[in-house]
């Protein structure tokens, strides 16, 4: 019996399961596969999903001499080049490997070096037609003059990448396909957008402005905003209306997120409350670091709620600034930019936080208490700098009229 020939399990395994083993290796591991015996012996080179990212046996000359190799050793379609490690810093191998890609009709395509680490996206990569999903961190993109847009290109991410406004609005006009589009980090732009078919959209940095020219089938958007002095001192002199431009072009939106200074950017403008817009699929709707004492700001959140007759889900975060100017006391506001017959039929879920119990917080609250005839939840947390006057907003809010005969006041405390 001990002289039986023993079988060879990992030699008589079908192709296919050996497929589904490499598919889920790293890479390097998946190489190394190829001294388990002559069946699988360069099995690898058909790995179609080619992911490189942070190994420490791999460092800057190994890694790029293992990359190389892999390109040139590998059979069969690419679809996937990932780049995701800080041990690779700038080389002239990283053009000759994109120029490889080009010519296997490479489908996507993710780069990110070091923190330290800016490179210029080599012009051949513009030649990779078949591209479905392009996303680049920390580089320099400079598209040809004779380039005329990824005809397949459906996810666009672009972080921390130095590229001009004029370039940025020409690439996403010219992907027709495009669904999601991500620009994060980005200075002091002007950005029109003209997509036709994207569905997300996120969006970080310093904006002078944002026009949704032509995004009809537009479902959500992300947006966070920085102030430097030339975007306040823009936004100062601006007199076109932000509002509008944002949501004009997007009136199939279902969700909204809005980071800091957001509502401040859609409070710019003279003509807020002259050509509302009914937004009938949005459902959920996200501010923070809202100022109630900012008018404006105010009416920003009263048109996007009154105008969203669908609206399930609401979450808005004030500003933790508990200085009350003389204007913002004038409580006959509520009263002439709220219409009578207002009714959030749809809204179930209200959440509050880092609230200060300003006047014009308390009376949002019970705008929307005595509105929602079948909310359920009314969740409030107050600001951590509002500790003296905790128990006046919780007995305010104990007065305040509730038209959904199940709705909840949750007083949350950190």
């Amino acid at each position: 019996m001990d002289d039986a020939p023993k079988l060879d399990l990992i030699s008589n395994l079908p192709l296919s399961i050996i497929e589904s083993i490499l598919v889920r290796l790293p890479i390097r591991e998946a190489v190394r596969t190829s001294i388990l015996s002559s069946k699988w012996r360069y099995r690898w080179s058909g790995i179609t999903d080619l992911v490189f990212e942070d190994d420490l046996f791999l460092l800057n000359d190994k890694l790029k001499k293992f990359i190389t190799q892999v390109l040139l050793l590998h059979a069969g379609p690419i679809h996937k080049f990932q780049i995701t490690t800080s041990n690779l810093r700038i080389c002239p191998d990283i053009d000759q490997w994109i120029l490889f890609l080009s010519r296997n009709d490479v489908k996507e395509i993710l780069l990110e070096l070091g923190e330290c680490e800016w490179f210029t996206v080599p012009s051949c990569l513009f030649s990779c037609q078949k591209l479905t999903r392009l996303e680049l961190v920390r580089c320099e993109l400079h598209p040809p003059p004779t380039f005329k847009g990824f005809l397949h290109l459906k996810i666009l991410n672009l972080h921390q990448v130095s590229i001009t406004c004029e370039a940025i609005q020409s690439l996403v006009s010219s992907c027709p396909l495009l669904e999601c589009l991500s620009l994060s980090y980005f200075d002091s732009l002007a950005l029109n957008i003209s997509a036709p078919n994207l569905k997300y959209l996120v969006l970080e940095g310093e904006f002078k402005e944002i026009c949704l020219e032509n995004t009809p089938g537009l479902v959500s958007v992300t947006v966070a905003m920085y102030m430097s002095d030339d975007v306040v001192e823009h936004f100062e002199q601006s007199s076109s209306c932000n509002f509008i431009k944002f949501f004009g072009g997007a009136p199939h939106l279902e969700r909204l997120i809005g980071h800091i200074y957001f509502t401040k950017f859609l409070s710019i403008g003279n003509e807020l409350g002259r050509h509302p817009i009914t937004y009938h699929h949005l459902k959920n709707i996200e501010l923070y670091q809202v100022s109630f004492e900012d008018i404006k700001e105010i009416l920003v959140i009263l048109r996007l709620i009154i105008y969203s007759p669908n609206l399930e889900e609401l979450q808005i975060s004030g500003s933790s600034n508990t200085s009350v100017s003389p204007e913002v006391l004038d409580l006959d506001f509520w009263e002439n930019e709220c219409p009578l017959d207002c009714a959030f039929k749809c809204l179930k879920t209200v959440k509050m936080t880092d609230i200060s119990g300003l006047p014009h917080e308390m009376r949002f609250i019970k705008f929307l208490l005595e509105n929602s005839p079948i909310l359920e939840i009314m969740s409030i947390t107050p600001s951590v700098y509002a500790i003296e006057g905790r128990m006046h907003m919780v007995t305010e809010l104990l007065e305040f009229r509730r038209v959904s005969p199940q709705a909840k006041i949750k007083f949350v405390l950190d």
